[in-house]
């Protein structure tokens, strides 16, 4: 029994070397590639449901991007607030500026995908750049740093959406570390050539791929999914490239409190079951294998008596916290995510606890309908 529960232990361990420092190393020694100043034209598409307040904070920094050629694409989607008003005054204002309103209908309410197609057949453009109502671009530059990506056979960008950093606030840290950590994943498996999803808040992507592959239609009737599903679908090693430098990224207002968190990640989670399945293993085995480390090593630990064998148990446990260190270190610093360093053992077991209540709870009761 003892043998067997070390080489568990060391099994344990291996996978979890295989991830860190061999996946999402392709991530961390990556560069964004240098490529020639891009010109393509751009639709930004931005759907809002009753984001009065949002869409006048950060409005204004999506018209005074620096960019030559690009449209602004807003969808009302079904608001009863000012939003209406707030896109007409944007449309009168500016030339560039495209409104789409979405009409009630019992078929689709409360579904997003309905929106967004109408959206993206309303784009004057190919080039297709999406982000969400209460995101705010890094820089002026935003949509010159993806749409530079967007070049030869890359049809699809996937960008990094950050959150802001609030300080004093533990939630605010394992959010960040969460948004890193999917990143970290995300961006690591399309280097390898197996890209599994994007963000909703920065993703880019070829209109004409996205009607070629009929849109939404495999999961319309799913409320989520419209950037990891459809990217799970369309994506492959050829058309897909990532784009992670600071001017980029964009940035939104974290969750306050961890009930309207834990909302967002039963919608977030529940799209998992969706991927293709050798997405779904190699997530998988990398949340299992998390959730064992902590189960079975700390347990041998005690369970074994052989000190020799303790010795070795704790050398596992030091790998596996080292190359945490090591290697979410360095992603952070590529993020420009601060604050998240020294807390990151503790950020990890946190998240993997809270995922694992989200996944059980999300197995009692189905999340059917989304705001």
């Amino acid at each position: 029994m003892t043998i067997l529960l070390l080489s568990i232990c060391i099994l344990i361990t291996v996978i979890h070397f295989g991830y860190y420092i061999i996946v999402f190393n392709f991530f961390n020694f990556s560069k964004t590639s240098q490529k020639t100043k891009n010109t393509i034209p751009v639709s930004v598409i931005v759907c809002a449901k009753n984001e009065e307040e949002n869409l006048k904070t950060y409005l204004p920094f999506l018209v005074k991007q620096k960019y030559d050629d690009f449209e602004l694409v807003l969808i009302n989607d079904r608001s009863y607030d000012e939003t209406a008003t707030i896109f007409e005054e944007y449309e009168q204002k500016y030339d560039f500026v495209k409104v789409v309103t979405i009409q009630e209908t019992d078929y689709f309410y409360g579904n997003k995908k309905y929106a967004l197609t109408l959206g993206i057949k309303a784009a004057t453009n190919d080039c297709l750049l999406f982000t969400d109502a209460d995101c705010k671009p890094n820089s002026d530059y935003w949509i010159q740093e993806m749409a530079n990506q967007f070049t030869g056979d890359t049809k699809i960008v996937l960008g990094y959406g950050a959150h802001q950093n609030v300080s004093k606030s533990f939630l605010n840290k394992i959010i960040r570390y969460e948004t890193v950590m999917t990143a970290l994943q995300y961006f690591s498996f399309a280097k390898i050539g197996i890209p599994y999803m994007g963000v909703g808040r920065n993703l880019m992507y070829s209109k004409a791929v996205f009607l070629k592959n009929k849109g939404f239609h495999q999961h319309i009737r799913v409320m989520s999914g419209d950037d990891d599903l459809l990217i799970n679908q369309i994506a492959n090693k050829q058309n897909t490239d990532i784009c992670f430098d600071e001017n980029s990224h964009t940035v939104s207002p974290p969750k306050k409190d961890w009930k309207s968190w834990a909302t967002q990640k039963r919608r977030h989670i529940s799209t998992a079951s969706l991927y293709k399945p050798v997405h779904q293993f190699l997530l998988g085995l990398y949340t299992f294998n998390r959730l064992l480390f902590w189960l079975v090593l700390p347990a041998s630990l005690i369970y074994i008596e052989n000190t020799n064998y303790q010795l070795i148990i704790t050398g596992l446990i030091a790998i596996k916290l080292i190359s945490e260190y090591i290697v979410v270190g360095i992603a952070s610093k590529k993020l420009n995510e601060k604050g998240l360093f020294l807390l990151i053992p503790v950020l990890d077991i946190c998240l993997l606890f809270f995922q694992l209540y989200i996944f059980l709870y999300n197995k009692i009761n189905k999340p059917y309908k989304w705001s």
